[in-house]
């Protein structure tokens, strides 16, 4: 089966062909680093992280590009109202941003530019729209999209310009200091001229005159600088489709660029039916989920919804999300008991079932994708009891085991792609499998000298062990294989407050 993937554009599920066969180009919008992230920020990059793991794991060789806009309205008014330099605030939200995502499971994009570092590609492309009149300068840095010089505006929403709402400049920031000189009240910026009481280094100097580029402009500039003239995917939170999208696909092919051949959109989450963000305060922020549930709980519950449909975020979403999770590890570890780990670069080239993989390509159905895993969770869990059975020898016992590994297998290499794999060394304390590897040494050198104890019948000393391992937080249970540890289950912790 083709991937098929639905398409913001035309409004239909249609076929996925790369412009270059065996390559795929990926531009997605990034963080605009002017506070915390929120959950409802990782839920688009989870989104397009399962989109680049599946056209991975088909074989495609991908190029990931996330920007980074570290100038804007919002930027400076914080950092001023916050006492600091602008640039500073962005350097400290944008680590804040990657920490997020490295915490959740987000492989990192192949190149991660920031708005001011493309003022120069900005610049060309604002110079260009000029030169082929569909923009102009109308005082000193500042320079509109002259949006009725092109006819397609509005084609990637469905909207015809007499239509539209006139809304404040990008989404409620403030409007530029000429904004009275506009041509047409939909015009966009792309150029803004410094305001009153704005640091001298949030402006760069162009032809047009010194300013600081408007939001729209700086994703096309990078697009095209790492993509090229057309590229394959551009995509995004669902919030982004108009202005900001519709507003980078006219100036792009205005510019005479091809621009994106497919887009896509996620899902918000949202809390009583309102979509979450930090404007009308029921944002919840990562660390504070993350200070109430593992990273793991927290990735499972972005990822098991299909990225076009709303997450609807209440008491129980990351309770049953930890749930869920744990059922993935606990297989894992006792399969793992029965026949060994398994080698993750076999993890990674594993045939995938045949039902999973007709989900994935099926627009990235996830939740179809994590029925299959759950059958194939079943059936390992059957197997493992039946290896446990009867002695550590004989032909049904051997049986048994085989299918132990085969699904073990199986469900690892599914999770991987959904970045849910447990055995991968990310998901072990923090991403770093050092901990795991030292927490393992130490818990088994425990478990050996109760061993001994028990077997010289002395109870008292392996009860004592025993209760110092559960004063840690470590379970342990006693099977005809031996004993088993694992971590105990995180009390339950007040819901925290929209």
């Amino acid at each position: 089966m083709t991937l098929r993937l639905f398409d913001t554009a035309t409004r239909d599920v249609r076929d996925f062909v790369p412009a270059v066969p065996g390559e795929v180009g990926i531009y997605v919008c990034g963080a605009t680093v002017q506070s915390e992230p929120h959950i409802g920020h990782l839920r688009t990059q989870v989104a397009f992280d399962v989109l680049v793991r599946w056209l991975r794991r088909s074989g495609l060789a991908v190029t990931l590009v996330r920007n980074v806009t570290d100038i804007d309205d919002k930027i400076l008014a914080k950092a001023a109202a916050a006492g600091q330099r602008w640039w500073e605030r962005a350097a400290i939200y944008e680590r804040e941003f990657t920490a997020a995502y490295d915490a959740v499971g987000v492989l990192p994009p192949t190149y991660e530019p920031r708005a001011t570092g493309h003022v120069v590609d900005m610049v060309g492309l604002m110079s260009r729209l000029v030169e082929r009149g569909h923009a102009y300068v109308a005082a000193e840095g500042d320079v509109y999209f002259d949006v009725r010089s092109w006819p397609e505006y509005g084609s990637l929403t469905n909207q015809r310009l007499e239509d539209l709402t006139i809304a404040p400049e990008d989404l409620g920031a403030e409007e530029p200091v000429n904004a009275g000189l506009k041509r047409d009240p939909h015009d966009f910026a792309l150029w803004k001229a410094p305001k009153d009481g704005e640091p001298p280094t949030a402006a760069w100097p162009t032809p047009f005159g010194r300013g600081r580029p408007g939001w729209h402009l700086e994703c096309s500039a990078m697009a095209q600088r790492y993509l090229g003239d057309t590229f394959d995917i551009h995509g995004g939170g669902l919030d982004l489709r108009f202005p900001h999208h519709e507003n980078e696909q006219a100036q792009s092919r205005a510019a005479g660029y091809g621009f994106a051949r497919h887009w896509l959109h996620s899902a918000w989450v949202t809390q009583g039916g309102a979509k979450m963000s930090k404007s009308l305060g029921n944002g919840l922020l990562v660390r504070e989920v993350l200070a109430e549930a593992p990273a793991s709980a927290l990735r499972y519950a972005l990822t098991a919804v299909h990225y076009r449909s709303m997450l609807e975020w209440g008491p129980d979403t990351l309770a049953e999300a930890e749930a869920t999770w744990e059922r993935f590890a606990g297989f894992v570890a006792r399969a793992s008991e029965r026949v060994g780990a398994v080698d993750d670069a076999e993890v990674r080239s594993a045939v995938l079932p045949e039902a999973f993989v007709a989900a994935m390509d099926d627009d990235l159905n996830v939740p179809a994708a994590l029925a299959v895993v759950h059958e194939h969770l079943r059936l390992g869990n059957t197997a493992v009891a039946a290896a446990s059975v009867g002695g550590s020898h004989g032909p049904e016992v051997d049986a048994a085991r085989r299918d132990v590994r085969a699904e073990l297998v199986a469900v690892r290499a599914m999770l991987d792609v959904l970045g849910l794999d447990p055995g991968d060394p990310h998901w072990a304390t923090g991403g770093d499998s050092r901990y795991a590897e030292a927490l393992g040494a130490v818990v088994q050198a425990e478990l050996d000298a109760r061993a001994d104890a028990r077997a010289a019948r002395d109870f008292a000393t392996a009860d004592l062990i025993r209760g110092r391992l559960a004063a840690a937080g470590i379970v342990v249970e006693d099977q005809p294989t031996g004993a088993r540890w694992s971590l105990a289950a995180p009390a339950p912790t007040e819901r925290l407050q929209d």
